[in-house]
């Protein structure tokens, strides 16, 4: 499973490719974007995104409220893992910061690396 911005061109290695954020990525054309699947209910709520505004010093707490709203989606979680049991799966985004977004607290959770419930 990767990550990659969705202003990065697709590649052929991308495998699958899903959108995870609420928001289509802005000046991005769908034709462009590449995209197998669009899971913007897994997404952080509208709520949890504007308090976050991308700043590093709520990067920790974004994380663990992140975590809690992933409770709630389960069910795609649980489907994202088993697409990745037999394909490649990219999580696609559109943050700028390529360490502190939704989807590289979504990939520690689809990866057990840290429970949804932490």
């Amino acid at each position: 499973m990767q990550l990659k911005r969705a202003y990065e061109s697709a590649a052929a290695g991308d495998g699958l490719r899903i959108l995870v954020d609420r928001l289509w990525p802005r000046r991005l054309r769908k034709q462009d974007a590449a995209l197998d699947d669009w899971m913007k209910e897994i997404a952080p709520s509208t709520e949890l995104r504007k308090w976050f505004g991308h700043d590093s010093e709520r990067w920790p707490d974004f994380r663990r409220r992140y975590r809690a709203e992933l409770r709630q989606h389960e069910r795609q979680i649980d489907h994202i893992r088993q697409l990745a049991r037999t394909r490649r799966v990219t999580l696609v985004y559109s943050a700028h910061d390529e360490t502190r977004n939704n989807a590289v607290v979504l990939k520690e959770v689809l990866l057990g690396k840290t429970g949804v419930n932490r």
